[in-house]
């Protein structure tokens, strides 16, 4: 949908609402044309982003499309109504957005954690039982999760170029890894370390 830009004004809200449980397209093009430019000025406000207000507009509307009855004219405007949705929807979005990065320094920071697995000249008796624990650790992950461990970390791929090279969303990609991570993790710190107790 598109906004015309005119000053066309809706119809009264309770009127417009009647029209919208009843399936009435043009009550939605009315409230689109009268609140879209409200909508998405409150959600730049809080996203600092004309693309993610494009989304939160687009969001808004089809929640009052699909679910016109949430709107209470007794209670308040349609105008007013929008403005708080559209402000909620922003937060999530800014919440969301905080959550993947703090997830994607996390992932990062777990990715250095993992020893260096190449051979240098100077490697230790240590260096090299590590690195086999870490070998054993690696095929015991289910293949989906190996997969990405070897693209994100071994062959220097990023998360979107993994996720790509799979054929699967960049959620699922972040997901996986973080669950292999953990996986490895946990196996590198379990003791005791029956090959370092052979003689190492």
């Amino acid at each position: 949908m598109e906004t015309t830009g005119t000053s066309v004004e809706p119809a009264a809200d309770a009127e417009l609402q009647r029209r919208l449980v009843y399936g009435d397209e043009s009550a939605l093009t009315e409230a689109y044309a009268a609140y879209s430019g409200l909508v998405r000025a409150v959600a730049v406000r809080v996203t600092r982003s004309p693309a993610a207000a494009e989304d939160v507009a687009q969001e808004v509307f089809a929640q009052l499309w699909s679910r016109p009855y949430g709107f209470d004219a007794r209670r308040g405007s349609l105008r007013t109504w929008l403005s708080v949705l559209a402000h909620r929807r922003a937060v999530d979005w800014v919440r969301s957005e905080a959550r993947h990065r703090k997830a994607a320094g996390a992932d990062d920071s777990a990715l250095q954690a993992i020893p260096d697995t190449g051979p240098g000249p100077d490697e230790t008796v240590v260096d090299r039982e590590r690195s086999l624990l870490l070998h054993s650790a690696l095929a015991e992950l289910p293949q989906s999760q190996r997969e990405v461990v070897h693209l994100a970390y071994f062959a220097g791929r990023t998360y979107r170029q993994a996720a790509v090279e799979l054929g699967i969303p960049e959620g699922t990609a972040k997901t996986r890894l973080r669950s292999a991570l953990r996986k490895l993790a946990e196996s590198m710190a379990d003791p005791p370390d029956p090959a370092l107790e052979r003689g190492a």
